[in-house]
């Protein structure tokens, strides 16, 4: 036991053999912040488009008018403001951080706000990634929000469990793609959910099919339907299909992401807003 103990265990970190309590590894918000409910956004591997999907849903869930947030817990890859057309940076007062606002009124933090400059690496270790991730949601003033997005990094490491130990999610969206090796993919992510005892609300199928513009039929360029049959596979709902669109692209490198007008994700979104929330 250390000479300065105490005797509060449950925020100890200390491996004490004298030890009372477990370790609170809950992040809790700030007596100023309110949010409602949390969503995380996951995936088994990267590159499939979960920061898209994030902000589709953040936008979707706006325009239904739900307050949203997005948390970017992808701290070594943060794209999150880039999509929305943030260029400045986030400021504190004496107690908080506060987030950036886009446009439309999402409110948002991630790494990248706080970088001198946005190409800036991030070369931390996991425990310092996972505690950031922690204080985003417990140091920012989060204002009236309804639904947190949180943009997750792929994989099952460090901070994907922070965020499934600390933080209270509500339920977690699967994000794949359309190639065989999706039912891998989407295990992992049902797998470690489950083990977390978080509900699964189901699978967006991002890259699925290209509609072309002249004859208006759709191309399934990366195969057939490996995320319906991985849903179907784990007892789950195939909650979106979303297009490859060079419009989407270009509105994401543009931070245009709030102009997209395709409704793709907005029953996901509406289905959200009827989760009763247990954010604390």
């Amino acid at each position: 036991m250390s000479e300065n103990c105490d005797n509060n265990c449950g925020s100890c970190s200390q491996n004490c053999e004298d030890r009372k309590a477990p370790q609170d590894l809950k992040a809790h918000l700030s007596p100023e912040s309110r949010v409602s409910r949390v969503i995380g956004v996951v995936s088994g591997k990267g590159g499939v488009g979960k920061s898209l999907v994030t902000s589709l849903l953040a936008v979707c869930a706006n325009r239904l008018g739900m307050r949203t947030a997005i948390l970017d817990a992808d701290i070594t890859g943060p794209s999150i403001p880039r999509a929305f057309g943030i260029r400045g940076k986030a400021l504190g007062d004496q107690s908080h951080i506060l987030p950036i606002f886009s446009r439309d009124g999402v409110q948002i933090i991630s790494v990248n706000l706080l970088l001198e400059n946005d190409s800036d690496p991030v070369i931390w270790r996991g425990p310092i990634l996972a505690g950031t991730v922690k204080q985003f949601y417990s140091d920012v003033l989060w204002h009236e929000v309804d639904v947190m997005f949180i943009d997750m990094p792929p994989g099952t490491g460090d901070v994907p469990l922070t965020v499934f130990q600390s933080l209270p999610l509500d339920g977690v969206i699967v994000v794949t793609s359309p190639q065989e090796l999706v039912g891998m993919i989407v295990g992992k992510a049902v797998k470690m959910a489950r083990m977390m005892k978080v509900p699964i609300l189901g699978v967006v199928e991002n890259m699925s099919y290209f509609l072309c513009p002249d004859n208006g039929k759709e191309y399934k360029i990366f195969g057939g339907n490996g995320a319906l049959e991985a849903a179907e596979e784990f007892g789950l709902p195939l909650l979106a299909r979303l297009p490859i669109d060079p419009e989407i692209s270009l509105a994401c490198d543009q931070g245009r992401i709030e102009d997209i007008k395709g409704g793709w994700l907005m029953p996901a979104a509406k289905m959200i807003g009827e989760i009763g929330g247990g954010a604390a």
